[in-house]
């Protein structure tokens, strides 16, 4: 029996380039997310250990009536056992003292049971509550939470940037930004003023709420001087990274002066958004002048073409946000009792009205005018 006839290898083919493309971007996908969930638990782990010794230092000084000097040593004792360990300085361990008396306050945690146990009423026990609290902490890298306890005393505003910053992943400069910019202080509700109660399902009108603020800062734009709101739009066009995170988490850009028709007819809003979490169109109209009554009608009238027009089946309405120069809230109140669509007024800051050794120390025209309205003596 002869040998069987042996044959060259043959070479194989090349992989076809669209293959070969989404293998790749798969795998690189894989190893960006694994890369991002060990930097997440390695993170966690630094923020518990520093937690730990923290509470560590509270209990020993406490039990032992040891005074600041313990933690200086500590910090010589610990740099030598761990001579390639950053983040054992004095310094630092004071931090970390501080870290742990804050988030274990009586204050903090008060703060939290409104917010945190308000969605899940499981944690409103002291130690689930102070696990919830933990666990918050621990998303959140160490040189944010050095920002924040430095830069702000109010615990609730501290739950807020803490909350938000493990909620939108913001990087340290972005907080820092966040922080100077008062987001915290124009998040809240008072001053705000919509009709998303009266227009949305309860669940929806609380996101949407979330989503706006009672004003938003555009000193960034660098305007110092009356302008059309042509040029307005133009600048903000040109900064839109910056205006989407003023706006904040969620928002996406989809044009300007974005061209809806209706017959013969067309119209434009200024800017058209998609909010990924409200799932609906958010058309900003802007105004260089104080609000007008006739505003919400202009604003009412795009938000049902769009909703008629290009509104997808899954969407939910569109929500109409006016940006204006000035509000009065009780006119803003009055114009928005019969309008059927979620529209939500805010005013802007072009640039600060107190130069900033007085801000925070003079009344707030809230204050001026609650003071204004008492009957005299």
């Amino acid at each position: 029996m002869s040998k069987a006839k042996r044959h060259a290898p043959v070479a194989s083919a090349p992989p076809a380039a669209d293959a070969y493309g989404a293998w790749l971007g798969e795998l690189k996908q894989r190893i960006t997310a694994a890369r991002v969930s060990a930097a997440r638990r390695i993170n966690a782990e630094l923020i518990h250990l520093y937690w730990d010794i923290g509470r560590s230092i509270v209990e020993k000084q406490a039990a032992q009536g040891w005074g600041e000097a313990v933690v200086k040593r500590l910090a010589s004792d610990l740099r030598r056992a761990f001579p390639d360990a950053k983040g054992f300085s004095a310094p630092n361990l004071w931090r970390m003292q501080q870290f742990y008396l804050t988030h274990t306050s009586t204050a903090f945690l008060s703060q939290a049971v409104r917010e945190i146990a308000r969605k899940d009423a499981k944690t409103t026990s002291p130690k689930k509550l102070s696990q919830a609290v933990r666990e918050l902490v621990a998303g959140i890298p160490w040189g944010h939470h050095a920002n924040v306890l430095a830069k702000v005393t109010d615990p609730s505003a501290r739950l807020y940037y803490l909350r938000a910053t493990a909620a939108f992943g913001w990087t340290r400069a972005v907080l820092l930004n966040q922080i100077k910019a008062r987001a915290y202080e124009r998040s809240l509700a008072e001053g705000k003023a919509h009709n998303f109660p009266a227009t949305l399902p309860a669940t929806v009108a609380a996101q949407a709420e979330e989503s706006l603020k009672s004003s938003y800062n555009l000193e960034f734009l660098g305007i110092h001087r009356e302008v059309k709101e042509r040029e307005l739009e133009d600048r903000l066009i040109t900064q839109v990274q910056r205006f989407i995170l003023e706006l904040g988490y969620g928002f996406c850009f989809i044009g300007r002066q974005h061209r809806i028709a209706l017959g013969e007819k067309e119209y434009f809003v200024d800017l058209l958004f998609y909010h990924r979490f409200l799932k609906a169109l958010v058309a900003i109209d802007l105004k260089t002048t104080a609000f007008t009554p006739e505003h919400a009608g202009k604003m009412d009238f795009y938000l049902n073409v769009l909703n008629d027009r290009e509104r997808a089946a899954d969407d939910r309405p569109s929500i109409g946000i006016i940006l204006c120069a000035e509000k009065d809230n009780l006119e803003v109140e009055f114009a928005l009792k019969t309008k059927t669509n979620p529209i939500g007024v805010a005013a802007y800051e072009l640039q600060p009205t107190l130069p900033a050794e007085f801000r925070g120390k003079l009344p707030t025209a809230r204050q001026l005018a609650a003071a204004l309205r008492q009957p005299g003596d």
